[in-house]
């Protein structure tokens, strides 16, 4: 089963994903349709191997295997499927440093998006 880029990741993008995955099927979305495809990673879900690489590289905790994906963002799972027909809107995202997060701000953007762990 492929992993999941949940919404965790919007406006953070930090790249430690990509720089771990074995196939390169980590996309950043190119096009202008914003409102349907935020500012964050996608997982192309018929190229993922599945090997787990890009969920501890994750300072963000935006990454679940596509069966572990919490109900807050399971319509995630569906999100990171439409690179496969709109893969002309997608490319492989390159690694670039970034500074990572503090665990208050990963707590903070948790909340933000209405999840809470337990």
């Amino acid at each position: 089963m492929p992993w999941t880029i949940t919404r965790l990741c919007i406006d953070c993008v930090d790249t430690g994903c990509v720089s771990v995955c074995p196939v390169d099927c980590i996309y950043e979305y190119v096009g202008d349709d914003n409102e349907n495809f935020p500012n964050m990673l996608y997982i192309h879900p018929d190229e993922c191997i599945d090997c787990g690489a890009c969920e501890p590289e994750c300072p963000w905790q935006a990454i679940f295997e596509e069966p572990a994906v919490p109900e807050v963002f399971k319509d995630d799972i569906e999100l990171n499927h439409r690179t496969v027909d709109q893969s002309e809107v997608f490319k492989v995202k390159t690694f670039e440093t970034k500074e990572h997060p503090t665990p208050e701000q990963v707590a903070e953007n948790k909340v933000k998006w209405g999840w809470t762990e337990g």
